[in-house]
Protein backbone atom coordinates (compact mmCIF):
# COMPACT_ATOMS: atom_id res chain seq x y z
CA UNK A 1 0.00 0.00 0.00
CA UNK A 2 1.26 3.10 -1.11
CA UNK A 3 2.31 6.01 1.08
CA UNK A 4 -0.19 8.48 -0.06
CA UNK A 5 -3.12 5.76 -0.33
CA UNK A 6 -2.06 5.34 3.42
CA UNK A 7 -2.29 8.53 4.38
CA UNK A 8 -5.77 8.87 3.19
CA UNK A 9 -7.30 5.81 4.52
CA UNK A 10 -6.01 7.24 8.19
CA UNK A 11 -7.73 10.75 7.48
CA UNK A 12 -10.89 8.54 7.18
CA UNK A 13 -10.58 6.63 9.60
CA UNK A 14 -9.65 9.89 12.13
CA UNK A 15 -12.77 11.80 10.40
CA UNK A 16 -14.78 9.36 10.70
CA UNK A 17 -13.83 8.74 14.56
CA UNK A 18 -14.74 12.08 15.37
CA UNK A 19 -17.93 12.50 13.85
CA UNK A 20 -18.95 9.07 15.68
CA UNK A 21 -17.36 10.62 18.87
CA UNK A 22 -19.93 13.80 17.99
CA UNK A 23 -22.77 11.50 17.44
CA UNK A 24 -22.31 9.23 20.51
CA UNK A 25 -21.63 12.44 22.82
CA UNK A 26 -24.97 13.67 21.85
CA UNK A 27 -26.65 10.18 22.53
CA UNK A 28 -25.10 9.64 25.63
CA UNK A 29 -26.61 13.34 26.98
CA UNK A 30 -30.29 12.34 25.75
CA UNK A 31 -29.77 8.96 27.45
CA UNK A 32 -28.57 10.26 30.59
CA UNK A 33 -31.74 12.75 30.45
CA UNK A 34 -34.03 9.90 30.00
CA UNK A 35 -32.38 8.08 32.97
CA UNK A 36 -33.22 10.83 35.18
CA UNK A 37 -36.76 10.79 34.31
CA UNK A 38 -39.09 8.66 36.23
CA UNK A 39 -43.00 8.67 36.12
CA UNK A 40 -42.92 10.81 38.98
CA UNK A 41 -40.60 13.34 37.56
CA UNK A 42 -42.31 13.80 34.57
CA UNK A 43 -43.85 17.25 35.38
CA UNK A 44 -44.34 20.87 33.33
CA UNK A 45 -40.46 21.49 34.10
CA UNK A 46 -38.93 18.14 32.97
CA UNK A 47 -40.52 18.72 29.60
CA UNK A 48 -39.17 22.47 29.77
CA UNK A 49 -36.25 20.70 30.15
CA UNK A 50 -36.19 17.99 27.72
CA UNK A 51 -37.35 21.27 25.04
CA UNK A 52 -33.93 23.10 25.98
CA UNK A 53 -31.64 19.80 25.48
CA UNK A 54 -33.47 19.30 22.15
CA UNK A 55 -32.92 22.79 20.88
CA UNK A 56 -28.95 22.33 22.22
CA UNK A 57 -28.13 19.12 19.93
CA UNK A 58 -30.62 20.68 17.14
CA UNK A 59 -28.25 23.60 17.20
CA UNK A 60 -25.17 22.00 17.84
CA UNK A 61 -26.34 19.92 14.46
CA UNK A 62 -26.49 22.27 12.54
CA UNK A 63 -23.08 23.88 13.08
CA UNK A 64 -21.31 20.06 13.04
CA UNK A 65 -18.96 19.44 10.48
CA UNK A 66 -20.63 16.06 8.50
CA UNK A 67 -17.39 14.36 8.00
CA UNK A 68 -19.03 12.87 4.94
CA UNK A 69 -21.50 11.57 7.57
CA UNK A 70 -24.44 13.69 6.09
CA UNK A 71 -27.05 10.57 5.43
CA UNK A 72 -26.26 9.05 8.55
CA UNK A 73 -27.07 12.95 10.43
CA UNK A 74 -30.23 13.04 8.47
CA UNK A 75 -31.60 10.12 9.37
CA UNK A 76 -30.83 9.81 12.94
CA UNK A 77 -32.44 13.06 13.44
CA UNK A 78 -35.38 12.12 11.27
CA UNK A 79 -35.86 9.48 13.94
CA UNK A 80 -35.23 11.40 16.83
CA UNK A 81 -38.27 13.78 15.59
CA UNK A 82 -40.15 11.10 15.16
CA UNK A 83 -39.74 10.14 19.03
CA UNK A 84 -40.49 14.20 19.75
CA UNK A 85 -43.52 14.27 17.84
CA UNK A 86 -44.75 11.05 19.28
CA UNK A 87 -44.35 12.01 22.42
CA UNK A 88 -47.59 13.26 23.00
CA UNK A 89 -47.73 14.16 27.13
CA UNK A 90 -44.42 16.28 26.02
CA UNK A 91 -46.05 18.33 23.02
CA UNK A 92 -49.29 18.69 24.99
CA UNK A 93 -47.11 21.08 27.50
CA UNK A 94 -44.23 22.51 25.18
CA UNK A 95 -45.80 22.26 22.06
CA UNK A 96 -44.08 21.45 18.56
CA UNK A 97 -41.90 24.69 18.24
CA UNK A 98 -38.90 22.73 17.18
CA UNK A 99 -40.25 20.54 14.28
CA UNK A 100 -38.71 22.87 11.87
CA UNK A 101 -35.68 23.01 13.39
CA UNK A 102 -35.48 18.81 12.82
CA UNK A 103 -36.30 19.76 9.46
CA UNK A 104 -33.26 21.91 8.93
CA UNK A 105 -30.92 19.64 10.53
CA UNK A 106 -32.51 17.05 7.68
CA UNK A 107 -32.52 19.46 4.62
CA UNK A 108 -29.18 20.70 5.51
CA UNK A 109 -27.18 16.73 5.08
CA UNK A 110 -29.74 15.34 3.23
CA UNK A 111 -31.63 17.77 0.68
CA UNK A 112 -32.98 15.17 -1.54
CA UNK A 113 -34.68 13.33 1.94
CA UNK A 114 -38.14 14.15 0.30
CA UNK A 115 -40.40 11.96 2.88
CA UNK A 116 -38.76 14.14 5.57
CA UNK A 117 -40.67 17.13 3.99
CA UNK A 118 -43.59 15.26 3.69
CA UNK A 119 -43.61 13.98 6.87
CA UNK A 120 -42.78 17.08 8.59
CA UNK A 121 -43.78 19.80 6.97
CA UNK A 122 -47.55 19.05 8.31
CA UNK A 123 -45.90 19.28 11.89
CA UNK A 124 -44.24 22.32 11.14
CA UNK A 125 -47.32 24.51 9.38
CA UNK A 126 -49.86 22.91 11.00
CA UNK A 127 -48.64 22.29 14.79
CA UNK A 128 -45.93 24.57 15.30
CA UNK A 129 -47.33 27.76 13.19
CA UNK A 130 -44.11 28.51 11.29
CA UNK A 131 -45.43 27.64 7.43
CA UNK A 132 -42.80 30.16 6.48
CA UNK A 133 -39.55 28.41 7.62
CA UNK A 134 -41.66 25.28 6.18
CA UNK A 135 -41.99 26.91 2.64
CA UNK A 136 -38.27 28.94 2.64
CA UNK A 137 -36.45 25.04 3.84
CA UNK A 138 -38.79 22.81 1.22
CA UNK A 139 -37.76 25.74 -1.59
CA UNK A 140 -34.34 25.38 -0.78
CA UNK A 141 -34.68 21.41 -0.83
CA UNK A 142 -36.37 21.46 -4.24
CA UNK A 143 -33.70 23.67 -5.73
CA UNK A 144 -31.13 20.65 -5.74
CA UNK A 145 -34.35 17.86 -6.69
CA UNK A 146 -34.88 16.80 -9.55
CA UNK A 147 -38.25 15.16 -11.31
CA UNK A 148 -36.39 12.00 -10.89
CA UNK A 149 -35.87 12.68 -7.22
CA UNK A 150 -38.42 9.85 -5.15
CA UNK A 151 -41.63 11.13 -4.28
CA UNK A 152 -40.23 15.07 -5.47
CA UNK A 153 -43.76 15.74 -6.86
CA UNK A 154 -45.27 15.50 -3.61
CA UNK A 155 -42.95 17.95 -1.53
CA UNK A 156 -44.24 20.32 -4.47
CA UNK A 157 -47.76 18.85 -3.77
CA UNK A 158 -47.33 19.92 0.03
CA UNK A 159 -45.98 23.16 -1.07
CA UNK A 160 -48.64 23.95 -2.52
CA UNK A 161 -51.04 23.20 0.34
CA UNK A 162 -48.98 25.35 2.59
CA UNK A 163 -48.83 28.66 0.16
CA UNK A 164 -53.01 28.22 -0.61
CA UNK A 165 -53.87 27.71 3.09
CA UNK A 166 -51.30 29.71 5.32
CA UNK A 167 -49.47 31.75 3.17
CA UNK A 168 -51.97 33.42 0.87
CA UNK A 169 -49.82 33.00 -1.95
CA UNK A 170 -51.92 31.83 -4.69
CA UNK A 171 -49.58 32.87 -7.29
CA UNK A 172 -46.77 30.54 -5.66
CA UNK A 173 -49.51 28.11 -4.94
CA UNK A 174 -50.07 27.68 -8.88
CA UNK A 175 -46.58 27.47 -9.67
CA UNK A 176 -46.07 24.70 -6.90
CA UNK A 177 -48.82 22.63 -8.64
CA UNK A 178 -48.01 23.39 -12.30
CA UNK A 179 -44.60 21.67 -11.09
CA UNK A 180 -45.85 19.07 -9.55
CA UNK A 181 -47.92 18.15 -12.20
CA UNK A 182 -44.75 18.12 -14.64
CA UNK A 183 -42.52 15.84 -12.14
CA UNK A 184 -46.04 13.47 -11.32
CA UNK A 185 -46.13 13.09 -15.19
CA UNK A 186 -42.78 12.27 -15.71
CA UNK A 187 -42.42 9.85 -12.57
CA UNK A 188 -45.54 8.56 -13.91
CA UNK A 189 -48.48 8.87 -11.33
CA UNK A 190 -51.33 10.33 -13.71
CA UNK A 191 -53.37 10.43 -10.81
CA UNK A 192 -51.52 13.31 -8.70
CA UNK A 193 -50.40 14.84 -12.09
CA UNK A 194 -54.09 15.15 -13.26
CA UNK A 195 -55.19 16.34 -9.82
CA UNK A 196 -52.36 18.94 -9.21
CA UNK A 197 -52.56 20.39 -13.02
CA UNK A 198 -56.37 20.69 -12.20
CA UNK A 199 -55.53 22.11 -8.97
CA UNK A 200 -53.44 24.95 -10.46
CA UNK A 201 -56.51 25.80 -13.12
CA UNK A 202 -58.67 26.42 -10.23
CA UNK A 203 -56.17 28.54 -9.07
CA UNK A 204 -55.70 30.76 -12.15
CA UNK A 205 -59.58 31.84 -11.52
CA UNK A 206 -57.80 33.59 -8.49
CA UNK A 207 -60.23 31.96 -5.79
CA UNK A 208 -61.66 33.11 -2.01
CA UNK A 209 -59.58 30.76 0.35
CA UNK A 210 -60.43 33.03 3.33
CA UNK A 211 -62.68 30.87 4.19
CA UNK A 212 -60.26 27.26 4.39
CA UNK A 213 -57.64 29.59 5.99
CA UNK A 214 -58.72 30.98 8.71
CA UNK A 215 -60.36 27.22 9.01
CA UNK A 216 -56.40 25.84 9.06
CA UNK A 217 -55.23 28.69 11.41
CA UNK A 218 -58.20 27.73 13.94
CA UNK A 219 -56.49 24.22 13.84
CA UNK A 220 -53.35 25.76 14.66
CA UNK A 221 -54.82 27.50 17.31
CA UNK A 222 -56.55 24.28 18.95
CA UNK A 223 -53.55 21.83 18.61
CA UNK A 224 -50.81 24.20 20.39
CA UNK A 225 -50.92 25.27 24.43
CA UNK A 226 -47.96 28.12 23.32
CA UNK A 227 -49.51 31.03 23.85
CA UNK A 228 -47.03 32.54 21.35
CA UNK A 229 -48.13 30.23 18.41
CA UNK A 230 -51.95 31.07 19.32
CA UNK A 231 -51.61 34.98 19.13
CA UNK A 232 -50.03 34.45 15.54
CA UNK A 233 -52.88 31.99 14.95
CA UNK A 234 -55.17 34.81 16.10
CA UNK A 235 -53.77 37.23 14.12
CA UNK A 236 -53.85 35.91 11.36
CA UNK A 237 -57.28 34.78 11.61
CA UNK A 238 -57.88 38.80 12.04
CA UNK A 239 -55.55 39.98 9.17
CA UNK A 240 -57.82 37.53 7.18
CA UNK A 241 -60.82 39.17 8.12
CA UNK A 242 -62.11 36.30 10.97
CA UNK A 243 -62.45 36.30 14.14
CA UNK A 244 -61.59 34.47 17.05
CA UNK A 245 -64.81 34.57 19.32
CA UNK A 246 -64.84 32.78 23.17
CA UNK A 247 -68.11 32.30 24.78
CA UNK A 248 -68.64 32.28 28.38
CA UNK A 249 -69.17 28.44 28.91
CA UNK A 250 -65.15 28.85 27.34
CA UNK A 251 -66.23 27.33 23.83
CA UNK A 252 -64.05 29.22 21.17
CA UNK A 253 -65.27 29.14 17.72
CA UNK A 254 -63.40 30.84 14.80
CA UNK A 255 -65.55 32.90 12.57
CA UNK A 256 -64.71 33.15 8.88
CA UNK A 257 -65.17 36.48 6.77
CA UNK A 258 -68.11 36.40 4.72
CA UNK A 259 -67.37 35.60 0.89
CA UNK A 260 -69.37 36.92 -2.30
CA UNK A 261 -71.23 33.59 -2.20
CA UNK A 262 -71.94 33.33 1.49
Amino acid sequence: MSTKLLSRLTNQVILLSVATLCMLSIRHLQLAQIDKISEKTLTKETYLKQKQSAELKLSFLKKMPSFGLENLIADWTMLQFMQYFGDDEARNVTGYSLSADYLEVIAKNDPLFSRAYIIISPASSMFAGTPERTVAIMNRGLSQMLASTPDAYYVWLYKGVDEILFLSDLQAAKKSYNMSAEWAGKAGNEKIAKSAKDTAKFLAGKPDTRQAQVGVWFMVWNNTKDERIRQIAEAKIESIGGELKVYPDGRVEAIPPKTSNS
